[in-house]
Formats: structure tokens, C-alpha cells, sequence
């Protein structure tokens, strides 16, 4: 009997060590920590309900560089705080302004705004081989609203600083130990309520909007463990 249970303990020793070899390796080139430099396209998928002129909202693509910070939790579960900041142009479409001698459909210069959207979101990471590794992630960002410029049209243009959600996937392209590729595109469910003051055009004129600006972020870059 004695001799049965010393070899189930010299099994089940010689098992954890292989398994213990195993996770190692599989761990060796794990980091915590990464960051990545993306060139990312904003595009914004908007829809308006404006006030008073009606029509809708139109809001430029921009395209800027963005840096993203990722901690890693455990092997799979990461944490993806992003900073970037983008500026677009905006315009109503088809808004009526008969009332102030104008067409009853016609495009509103509204300027440019900058938006600041640090995004945060939590991610899973699958290992689908030696050097491709998926992710999927979901997570909030405040927008904050910032450098209106109102343009020729109106006399000004108010933005409220908004919390809004969003989705990603993704993947890191293994180089080296040190190095990847990465590729991600999120979305952003993000609405504003807008408030443009076109007293220039007509005494005490305010033109209140609910925009939903939704936009995609596509990015494509490259990234560093440590």
C-alpha cells in the first residue's frame, strides 16, 4: 500500500511540474503592459433632430494619430484606455431659413469643434496561434467638446460635454517578443445636445438639436510590450 500511494504522489508531482513547464512557456513572452500608435479614421454616423430650421446634421471625417494604453489583468482580460483628439466640420442639411429670407432648403455652415473622447474598455483576448491574437471589447467614454468655431453664419455654437459607450475588435499581429501590428476599429454610441445662437440672423434666435454622432473608429498601427 505504501508503495501505490508513493507512486500516485510521485505522479501527481511529476504532472504539476509538467504543467506548471507548460504554463510557462506558453507565458513567456506575456507583458502587462502595452502601447500602440495607430493612424485612426473618425467617421461619424450621424443623425439630428434640429429645431425650428429642421433639416439634419452633417459632420466631417477626420483622420489623426492616436496612442492606447492596455494593461493586462491576466493573460486574456485587458483594460484599453485610448487618447486621441479629432476635429469636424459641421453644417445642417436641408434645413429650412425662409423665415430669415432664405431657401427652404439649404445648408447651414455651423464650423468646425474639436472632441476629446478618451475611451476606456474591457477587453478579451483569444490566442489563435503564435503570433495572431483577436480581441473583443466593450467599455464607456466621456466626450468633451472644446475649439468651437462658429464660422461666417451664425453667431455661436454650444456643445454639451457627453458619456457615451462603446464596442471594439480587433487584432495584434506578433513581430518579435516586443513588437506587434495591430488593427481595431470601434464603435462609439455617442449624442450631444446642440445649441446654436443665430441672434446675427434674427433677434433672440436659438436653434436647440439633438445629434447623435455614432461615429466608427478604424485604426491601423503598431504596438510595444513591457
Amino acid at each position: 500500500m505504501k508503495k501505490i500511494v508513493l507512486a500516485v504522489m510521485a505522479v501527481a508531482l511529476f504532472s504539476t511540474n509538467a504543467l506548471n513547464a507548460q504554463e510557462d512557456n506558453q507565458t513567456n513572452d506575456f507583458k502587462k503592459w502595452q502601447v500602440r500608435l495607430r493612424g485612426v479614421a473618425v467617421a461619424p454616423d450621424e443623425d439630428a433632430s434640429v429645431g425650428i430650421i429642421g433639416g439634419n446634421a452633417e459632420i466631417s471625417t477626420s483622420f489623426i494619430p492616436e496612442v492606447d494604453f492596455t494593461y493586462f489583468f491576466t493573460k486574456n482580460i485587458a483594460a484599453e484606455l485610448i487618447l486621441g483628439t479629432t476635429k469636424h466640420d459641421v453644417n445642417t442639411t436641408g434645413s429650412d431659413i425662409s423665415a430669415i429670407g432664405g431657401p427652404t432648403k439649404a445648408d447651414v455652415d455651423l464650423g468646425s469643434v474639436y472632441l476629446l473622447p478618451p475611451t476606456l474598455t474591457l477587453q478579451y483576448h483569444f490566442y489563435a496561434g503564435d503570433y495572431f491574437k483577436p480581441y473583443v471589447g466593450a467599455g464607456i467614454n466621456y466626450t468633451i467638446f472644446y475649439g468651437v468655431d462658429e464660422g461666417d453664419v451664425v453667431k455661436d455654437v454650444e456643445y454639451d460635454n457627453a458619456l457615451g459607450y462603446a464596442f471594439q475588435l480587433g487584432f495584434d499581429l506578433k513581430l518579435n517578443d516586443k513588437f506587434f501590428i495591430n488593427a481595431d476599429v470601434k464603435k462609439l454610441f455617442l449624442s450631444t445636445d446642440v445649441t446654436v445662437d443665430g441672434s446675427n440672423l434674427a433677434p433672440g434666435l436659438k436653434i436647440p438639436a439633438e445629434v447623435d454622432i455614432n461615429p466608427w473608429l478604424v485604426g491601423f498601427g503598431v504596438g510595444m510590450k513591457f
